[in-house]
């Protein structure tokens, strides 16, 4: 079995990539380009549902694709542990700091609730794999974001759910 979850944990639109102080953002960012399938090889949040569920969670598939209206769309699939995330209820600002477009991707996530906020960074690669360089990379801007080494997660390879999504 499996889960199918637009974007990771909620989001629906990677369209909204406005710079804040504390998170960078791609500079000529070329939206199309972003486009297919990436899996998501790390993930750090500092929000209760991922502290809850960090010791099921494994690698998934990505596939991030243009709406009609010019946004992104990004869908995740999972292999079904149970219902978790952050909630359709809240507000997602989304930041693409660092992309080469056909290796990896690091995009961080402003989440706001009526009952609090938090961050989140996902590390997605076209490969199952990446080099040790761009996991310390994605470790270290975790860390910048203020996020704890308990919060930071490379994600398990699981041939569930791999091939299924593309």
């Amino acid at each position: 079995m499996q889960i199918t979850l637009l974007s990771i944990l909620g989001l629906a639109l990677l369209g909204t990539l406005h710079a804040q102080d504390s998170i960078p953002v791609q500079a000529d960012f070329q939206q199309d380009k972003l486009t297919g399938r990436w899996y998501t090889i790390g993930l750090a949040s500092n929000s209760n549902w991922f502290k809850e569920k960090r010791h099921l969670m494994k690698m998934c598939t990505t596939i991030i694709s243009t709406t009609a209206d010019g946004n992104l769309e990004v869908t995740s699939t999972y292999p079904k542990y149970g219902v978790w995330g952050e909630g359709w209820g809240s507000k997602h600002n989304i930041h693409v700091v660092e992309t080469n477009y056909n290796e990896y991707a690091l995009v961080a996530t402003q989440i706001s609730k009526s009952t609090g906020s938090s961050t989140m960074v996902l590390l997605y690669s076209r490969t199952k794999e990446l080099s040790p360089e761009r996991l310390e990379m994605f470790t270290q801007f975790s860390r910048e974001q203020g996020l704890t080494d308990n919060e930071i997660l490379i994600l398990p390879q699981t041939d569930k759910c791999m091939a299924d999504a593309a």
